[in-house]
């Protein structure tokens, strides 16, 4: 009997199931006859038992094709399996003289309690045990004595030569590096941290060859966060050219992109999603792709994947998979599906969580975040726009009127309806293109971006065309009407404003994408995630929210979406108005940028299940006496929501089921049982049994694996409450009929639209916040270092006779300002932000643009201005002191001096030794000291320090 075994017992009989999964033939060691290689040739074993040389026992011997290979030992359940390490690598050295193996000693070593695996290869450096996920198969073992060790290989990888360095940028150079490091030193899990446009899959195509090409691995994963991604790396590694020959990567190896079930026996890079892998080691033949098309990042599962043993799919499947710029809940309800395989993991990330950081274990082995991307002028920095209207902040009324009817659409369908309130219909903020529809809210936001564009966006351009605008909406229906009062304020046809979402009738969606990309026409794309993540579109300059976002990684992911850098012949083939992409702007209509963000959600809140899986879980929950409070208060929330969005007859409807209780009603009665519930403590209600064809009964409730155990209410505890409610309102959900109605009604709910709300502009201003903390650093950093940076000190003390601020000691703060992340530009924009009036435009390019910046921080000046116009106004202020010292100078003497004058404004200081340089186009020195006779030396000095000071 099960029940009378011991757990060592049941732990065997476990790990017999275990191997004979794998495809070993389980054996007692009594019933063997062994060295007959004839007998056994043919056979894959599982020895129990076994008696070595010493006499000691191994709990089983494997043998593949006839020939020892390893041993595996045994512990009972629970049992921690460390310190069976040793013991098992003693059984390797005593196997007896007569019996065949593939080497002298036995290379592999296995230990196992059955709920977990231990696995060490004897031959690698170093050897060290980690934990897999089931036993090799007796093909894979060969393949594995068929070559060394693949972390031997990892070893025998080179540094990167100076001809592949060169083609790389530093940051790629520095991943490919770290993670080489990070692989030789066995480390099963590496982070590369990469901003946005810093070549995140162009550095894996290298390292993936690498890898294949010196490292001979067998396969490599590549997995992405939706189908529309995939697409995109299979393009990258198709046009990489890694050999000397110039042949594309995929001409070397086979690249496969998977649409269906199957994996390539021949194929060396595999791109899929972790949906689909999942179904694949579920052992489903089909998978329906649509299933890939949203991203988790939007579309985050509920339920942790449960994965068992697949034969067909073996745990040698890849050595390594690349993880790229996945949503964190890969790492969470999907991470079984990760540790499923034997391999490398390595994270491809621009904005890990602390949940990435932590299933990576903190080893970040190469670390390029945007900031240094924006000074390294792979990307461009960007700036806030903020626009508040009076309905977006407050929301409105529509109020009843008996001859007046209100619109209303269905969400499903579109279709419009009219219906008469019988009461005012009062809206939050938080219901606007939820429940409620505001024609002149949208328009009211479109029309102060039309309106402030070219005067406070990029007042340097004509008005055509609209620069490239991406728009976040809520949900499809929320996009379809942003792109049709888009056309209506700009006035423009079909192809200027377009959705890109998953709803587009039969247009396809990667052509949208690259017609916004390349189309002079299309300048407005409206979309809900589908270009959230991952999609590069260089010209894009303004992205607007127009929806909430409470992910702080996912919200960086879409303001990620407008920071690529272009050339600027790139951005004018299809912006001619612009001149070069030196920012982008986030237009904020709803309070995204002030909203409070979080890494996580915890997977407890319900916001994300279905109405579907909220009664499913509530039917559980009263079947077996627990009570989830999240999933109450979901309940109460959403069915207030709905009864708003149904219409008069359908809410009667589901009344007659319910003893006339509205869906209001009934959201208060659950809330007040939500609330009489302590965490640990409920009232006591009998098990209601919630058996149907709608909602299937599960043994287990979903619930009983939360991680949110301290809001589980069990019937079975005490209660601490003096009164008990007479009955309980969850009860109406054990009736199917009432069930089914609400789920049909809830599927057709609609959307109310207020026509009669007229919204206005509360403020439409720039978000300065961001600029006044990066003016804190620069005066935190000046006082910081004005002793030891020259040109500080030079500055701080005004002494340019006795030091000179010279190119070299002006580039040396510049360096310095970088290593902080601060460039001329970024300061530049800041002060323009917080001081509207007194600084200038954009400034030239020039590096003595810093002098300027450090004197107006220092209040040396009262205005901020290019450095070459405050040293041309200098330069005719010198001009007129020498014309009342009495010196003038000759037409020739003024082309030199205006040549010096530039080299000044360029470089900060000219000595004689510069006036070659300088004026070799008019003679260079000998010319110059032959008009300026003796006073050249001293005319130099005086002008450099005049156009300083």
């Amino acid at each position: 009997m099960e029940q009378d075994l011991k757990p060592e017992q049941k732990a065997r009989k476990e790990i017999d199931k275990l191997l004979s999964l794998a495809g070993f033939e389980l054996r007692d060691f009594k019933d063997c006859t062994l060295g007959d290689s004839t007998s056994n040739a043919a056979h894959n074993l599982a020895i129990k038992e076994f008696i070595l040389e010493n006499g000691t026992r191994a709990d089983y011997m494997l043998f593949v094709a006839g020939k020892a290979c390893g041993v595996i030992e045994a512990k009972k359940f629970s049992l921690s399996l460390s310190g069976a390490e040793n013991q098992a690598k003693n059984y390797t050295h005593t196997l007896p003289a007569h019996i065949p193996s593939y080497q002298g000693m036995l290379p592999f070593v296995y230990m196992s309690n059955a709920s977990e695996i231990y696995f060490t290869d004897l031959r690698e450096p170093s050897p060290r045990a980690r934990r897999i996920f089931a036993f090799h198969t007796p093909k894979e073992i060969l393949d594995k004595l068929s070559f060394d060790s693949l972390r031997d290989r990892i070893r025998q990888i080179p540094p990167l030569s100076n001809q592949d360095s060169k083609k790389l940028r530093d940051c790629q150079k520095e991943a490919i590096e770290g993670l080489e490091k990070s692989l030789k030193q066995n480390k099963q899990r590496a982070l590369i941290q990469m901003a946005t446009g810093a070549g995140k899959t162009f550095t894996a195509c290298n390292f993936a060859y690498r890898l294949l090409s010196i490292a001979k691995a067998k396969r490599i994963l590549f997995l992405v966060d939706r189908n529309n991604l995939g697409k995109q790396a299979k393009k990258e590694f198709d046009n990489f050219s890694p050999s000397p020959d110039k042949r594309h990567f995929s001409e070397i190896y086979n690249v496969v992109h998977l649409e269906t079930n199957h994996i390539p026996k021949e194929s060396k890079i595999v791109i899929t999603t972790i949906q689909r892998l999942y179904s694949i080691l579920c052992g489903e033949s089909e998978f329906d792709s649509a299933n890939e098309e949203h991203s988790a990042f939007e579309n985050e599962d509920k339920e942790t994947k449960e994965v068992t043993y697949n034969p067909q799919i073996g745990i040698d499947t890849f050595d390594f998979i690349v993880i790229d710029e996945c949503h964190r809940s890969i790492y969470g309800l999907w991470r079984q599906v990760l540790e499923y395989f034997d391999a490398f993991l390595i994270g491809l990330s621009a904005t890990p969580s602390k949940h990435t950081l932590g299933f990576f274990a903190q080893n970040i082995v190469a670390q390029y975040d945007l900031e240094k991307s924006i000074l390294d002028k792979v990307n461009v920095s960007y700036e806030i726009f903020r626009i508040k209207t009076q309905i977006s902040e407050q929301g409105s009324i529509i109020e009843a009127n008996a001859e007046f009817q209100v619109p209303f659409r269905d969400k499903d369908t579109r279709k419009i309806s009219y219906e008469s309130l019988e009461e005012d219909l009062e809206y939050s903020k938080a219901d606007l293109d939820r429940s409620v529809l505001v024609p002149s809210q949208i328009r009211t936001i479109l029309e102060t971006y039309k309106n402030k564009v070219f005067t406070e966006l990029f007042p340097e351009r004509e008005p055509i065309p609209l620069p490239k605008t991406l728009i976040f909406a809520k949900d499809d229906n929320h996009a379809e009407e942003i792109v049709r009062l888009a056309r209506e304020v700009f006035n423009a046809d079909n192809e200027f404003a377009q959705k890109i979402t998953y709803n587009i009738g039969n247009q396809n969606p990667q052509e949208l994408i690259n017609a916004f990309r390349h189309s002079k026409k299309f300048r407005i794309a409206v979309t809900v995630d589908m270009i959230a993540t991952g999609t590069d579109i260089k010209p894009l300059e303004v992205l607007i929210f127009m929806r909430d976002v409470k992910s702080a990684s996912y919200y960086a992911q879409m303001v990620g979406r407008g920071v690529r850098s272009i050339h600027n012949d790139d951005l004018r083939a299809v912006t001619p108005n612009a001149d070069c992409k030196t920012r982008f702007y986030v237009i904020d209509a709803v309070g995204v940028s002030e909203s409070q963000k979080i890494d996580s959600r915890p997977l407890e809140r319900r916001k994300r299940l279905s109405l579907k899986e909220l009664l499913q879980q509530v039917r559980e929950g009263l079947e077996k006496g627990e009570y989830d409070k999240d999933t109450l208060l979901s309940l109460a929330s959403r069915l207030t929501r709905l009864e708003l969005s149904l219409s008069k007859e359908d809410n009667a409807r589901l009344q007659e089921l319910n003893c006339g209780k509205s869906l209001c009603a009934l959201a208060k009665e659950i809330l007040a049982f939500a609330d009489s519930l302590h965490c640990k403590s409920c009232h006591s209600v009998p098990n209601l049994s919630c058996h149907s064809e709608l909602f299937p009964c599960h043994s287990e409730s979903p619930l009983c694996h939360s991680e949110g155990k301290a809001r589980r209410i069990s019937t079975g505890e005490e209660s601490s409450l003096k009164e008990k409610p007479q009955s309980n309102p969850l009860e109406i959900f054990t009736n199917d009929t009432f069930c089914k109605l609400l789920l049909e009604l809830a599927k057709k709910s609609k959307i109310y639209i207020d026509e009669t709300s007229q919204d206005s502009v509360l403020s439409a201003e720039f978000d300065t916040q961001k600029a006044q903390n990066l003016i804190a650093q620069f005066n935190e950093f000046i006082l910081q270092h004005r002793d030891e940076i020259a040109a500080l000190s030079i500055l701080y003390s005004q002494n340019y006779k006795n030091r000179h601020l010279t190119y070299e000691v002006i580039a040396e703060l510049a360096h310095k300002l970088k290593q902080d992340s601060m460039d001329i530009p970024s300061l530049w924009n800041a002060y323009k932000l917080r001081d509207k009036g007194k600084v200038s435009k954009n400034p030239s390019k020039n590096l003595t643009n810093l002098i300027s910046l450090v004197r107006y921080a220092l209040k040396m000046d009262i205005e901020l201005q290019d450095f070459a116009i405050g040293a041309n106004a200098r330069y005719n202020l010198w001009r007129g002191r020498c014309k009342k010292r009495g010196i003038t100078f000759s037409p020739e003497q003024e082309e030199f001096l205006e040549l010096i004058k530039e080299y000044i404004i360029a470089n900060g200081y000219a000595e004689i030794k510069d006036i070659q340089e300088i004026c070799a186009d008019l003679g260079g020195i000998y010319r110059a000291k032959a008009i300026f006779k003796d006073s050249l030396p001293g005319l130099v000095e005086e002008l450099s320090l005049a156009l300083v000071g």
